[in-house]
């Protein structure tokens, strides 16, 4: 898979994780750091990537995956509530 591909996948895995945070009314942190990681994404797939850009890549691609390991962290800590 190309790394365009991937940051494309890690965007929409992102995203997706912060419209659920919002639904689970996740702490504002947590919301605020998915937010981050999606609309720095969001901008790097849309342009073109070259050889200065390359540290913040690398730096969004950490910030993604630490905000996605904390909201599945705090996902299994407050699963949803059964409704009748």
């Amino acid at each position: 898979m190309s790394k365009h591909m991937e940051l494309r996948h890690l965007a929409r895995e992102v995203k997706t994780s912060l419209e659920l945070a919002l639904a689970a009314l996740a702490p504002s942190d947590l919301v605020d750091r998915l937010a981050t990681a999606a609309g720095l994404l969001d901008a790097i797939t849309d342009m073109a990537l070259e050889d200065a850009s390359v540290p913040l890549v690398t730096r969004t691609v950490e910030r993604a995956n630490q905000a996605l390991a904390a909201w599945y962290q705090w996902r299994t800590d407050h699963p949803p509530k059964a409704t009748a």
